[in-house]
């Protein structure tokens, strides 16, 4: 059978190879990509021009292969570069430009841990039209109904069915052709966070740095600008850029930012270095869903670490307005994370990014051993996702706050903590104690704006000094194998 539908146009790419420098392996993998897009959006462009094309268009996402035929001999403290037994891995890949350094980084790993050479060709998944056309300037893809032939008729479109989080949940350890997974995510997976990014923050993905801070007060968003324009202008810092919402950024200290006329659902503010080793803000406002939300999709850009740095309800008699909390715990009823991560699995404190961030207090503050237990609790963090539940009956919660132990309480921190544990991504939290409801200490105007005046700046450069403290930390030292179940992929 002959005819329009059975004809399909696709690019004319190189065949499979096998490589074993890492570079020239990316190089292909970028290669390979960059012919799929560009003849998908060629094509696209043509069917707005001229109308339905004849047949089907196209084009598949490159992927990494690597067969293991022994078992290798690795350094058993390295959590990450390396696969369980032999056998057959592999992954799709999407944006090899945006991801070239760590795709250098982890291939590299495996030809050196299994001195075996990977295989770069083109998979069998569809790059679907959307996700090819989102870095062509100038051209979008219109809704359904618009043009005068069905879409998915002619161009793949993104499949819900196998955009998931299987592989990071520990559900998937076979791919549907029979391999395993070399990478946490897939280039769908992977695509579809890149545009919601765009989305949800204003900002374009390759902004986003190496080390984010969390926020739900818009308070350390003007600080972290401040604090940028300071970074700035004293170039031994290492720092070369501003970027924040509606696609500005500045080099120069003293430059405008003008804020788009509609901010985003989470704007997101990035201190960049050259190597990408900066630090972003996101302020993702307050509730469980908006940090979950935000994290799901970061974490495909795998961040050497995430902290949260917010304010919190101080639980203790003992503790004063504007005292810090470092979560070493987490009690976790803010729901949003059942499904995918059971309350019963637990949330392990992390040494490293504790250190780093006791240090940094003990640093900001000038207090240290003893001395900085008068400002600084160590304990559990509860997060829910009932903001006023002071109005409710109080004997149920109060009961299982004092059971837990917990000193403190918000709504994000254990949404953080618990989806960086799922990801892979080092986490921590550090909070400042803004209201004591149990304790008739609740937060009025008045003394909102003078805490908000005096504590804000001190605590943001305690998030920044330990954020600058991991960044001299070796990747692998950082990504701890606290992190790393028993089936894990060899990609970061």
């Amino acid at each position: 059978m002959t005819g329009p539908e059975t004809r399909i146009d696709k690019p004319d790419l190189p065949p499979p190879a096998f490589f074993d420098d890492a570079r020239a392996a990316v190089d292909r993998l970028e290669l390979l990509y960059r012919g799929a897009t560009q003849h998908l959006v060629a094509a696209f462009a043509r069917a707005l021009e001229a109308g339905r094309p004849e047949g089907r268009v196209r084009a598949f996402y490159p992927e990494i292969r690597l067969a293991v035929s022994r078992f290798g001999r690795v350094d058993s403290r390295l959590s990450f570069g390396h696969v369980a037994e032999p056998g057959i891995y592999a992954t799709t890949v999407t944006r090899p430009d945006l991801f070239r350094n760590y795709l250098i980084q982890q291939i590299d790993l495996l030809l050196r841990n299994h001195g075996e050479p990977v295989r770069i060709g083109l998979s069998d998944t569809p790059i679907p039209v959307h996700f090819a056309v989102a870095q062509a300037r100038g051209l979008t893809v219109p809704q359904e109904g618009v043009l005068d032939f069905s879409l998915r008729d002619v161009f793949d479109v993104p499949d819900l069915a196998t955009t998931n989080d299987d592989i990071v949940n520990g559900v998937r350890t076979v791919n549907p052709d029979g391999s395993r997974p070399l990478a946490p995510f897939t280039a769908q997976r992977v695509d579809y966070s890149l545009a919601r990014l765009v989305h949800y923050t204003a900002t374009e993905a390759e902004h986003f740095q190496n080390h984010v801070l969390f926020t739900n007060y818009q308070f350390y968003v003007d600080e972290f600008e401040a604090c940028a324009r300071r970074a700035l202008a004293d170039p031994a810092q290492g720092y070369c850029a501003f970027a924040a919402p509606g696609h500005v950024e500045i080099t120069d200290p003293d430059a405008p930012l003008i804020p788009p006329a509609k901010m985003p659902q989470m704007p997101a503010y990035h201190l960049k270095r050259p190597d990408g080793n900066g630090i972003t803000l996101v302020n993702i406002g307050v509730g469980p869903s908006n940090a979950k939300t935000a994290t799901d999709h970061i974490a495909v850009l795998r961040p050497h670490a995430w902290l949260m740095v917010g304010h919190c309800a101080g639980l203790r008699n003992s503790q004063s307005l504007g005292d810090f909390v470092l979560a070493h715990a987490y009690l976790r009823e803010d729901h949003v994370l059942d499904a995918d991560l059971p309350v019963w699995v637990p949330i392990p404190a992390l040494a490293e990014v504790q250190i780093a961030l006791q240090e940094a207090v003990a640093e900001v503050t000038g207090l240290d051993g003893y001395e900085l237990k008068r400002i600084m609790r160590t304990g559990t963090v509860a997060t829910i996702d009932n903001r006023n539940w002071e109005l409710r009956d109080q004997s149920g919660p109060v009961k299982r706050l004092s059971q837990s132990r917990a000193i403190a309480l918000d709504m994000e921190s254990a949404t953080i903590a618990a989806n960086g544990f799922r990801f892979r991504v080092p986490y921590g939290t550090l909070l400042c104690v803004s209201d004591k409801p149990l304790h008739g200490e609740l937060k009025l105007p008045g003394m909102a704006s003078e805490f908000y005046r005096t504590q804000v700046g001190r605590h943001l450069e305690i998030g920044i000094r330990a954020m600058e403290r991991l960044r001299q930390m070796p990747l692998e030292r950082i990504h701890s194998r606290k992190l790393r179940s028993f089936e894990e992929t060899a990609f970061l």
